[in-house]
């Protein structure tokens, strides 16, 4: 049965090795979800068709019980009859269904046990379908605040490029500064120097506007110290 060995593989998955791989789990979950739910259209076929083959298998095997139990009583009904002529081929018919009997014993067997395999793989499949379903908003909503914080941390690394910016900016600003007062340095070097001699002479230069204050002011005590 190639169907038992396709669904083997199934049972063994693990939704959550399959979501670690993936690049987008949110589209993941949506996609084995959907993967899950046509697998399990195809194992409820399945099994429905190898519960029926046991169904039919059992079926055939108790007729067989039945017709080996009733050509037995036969026999003996006609022991009891005295025809032990017509016994024996009533037993001879119940060897030939006894060596029936077991080869429907084995097909029932193999069918049994399709039937419990199929059985597990759907229960399997319904029970992870289950689980992803529970936890598929769950796992969506850890998945969208992954991404925020991951856009977070790009906002945060742009923050730092700004502050190295920032740092390169004052950088050149000191540099510019320096840069001027070091211009300004070499102006006043450049100048002409200051004649000390001329800033003398002029302490010494008479000031016509303070002589004529000076005049007025000794006028103005001679005048008072007259009226005394």
């Amino acid at each position: 049965m190639s169907i038992l060995t396709r669904f083997k593989d199934i049972m063994a998955s693990n939704i959550h090795s399959l979501l670690d791989k993936a690049e987008n789990p949110e589209k993941m979950i949506d996609q084995y979800l959907r993967n899950l739910n046509r697998d399990l259209g195809k194992v409820k076929s399945e099994t429905a068709s190898v519960m029926a083959e046991e169904r039919r298998t059992k079926r055939e095997l108790d007729e067989c019980r039945q017709d080996i139990q009733k050509m037995e009583n036969y026999a003996i009904k006609a022991l009891e009859a005295g025809n032990e002529g017509d016994a024996r081929k009533f037993l001879e018919r119940k060897n030939q269904l006894t060596a029936k009997e077991t080869q429907l014993q084995q097909m029932y067997d193999i069918a049994a046990n399709n039937a419990s395999q199929m059985r597990q793989m759907h229960d399997k499949l319904v029970s992870d379908i289950a689980e992803l379903e529970s936890k598929r908003k769950m796992l969506k909503a850890k998945w969208a605040v992954a991404k925020t914080k991951e856009r977070m941390n790009k906002i945060g690394d742009s923050t730092e490029d700004a502050k190295s910016s920032l740092s390169a900016f004052n950088r050149m600003e000191d540099k510019i500064n320096t840069a001027l007062d070091q211009a300004n340095a070499m102006a006043e070097l450049n100048a002409e120097p200051k004649d000390d001699v001329e800033d003398l002479m002029s302490k010494y230069d008479s000031n016509p506007s303070s002589s004529s204050v000076d005049a007025e002011l000794e006028a103005l005590k001679a005048r008072l110290d007259k009226k005394d």
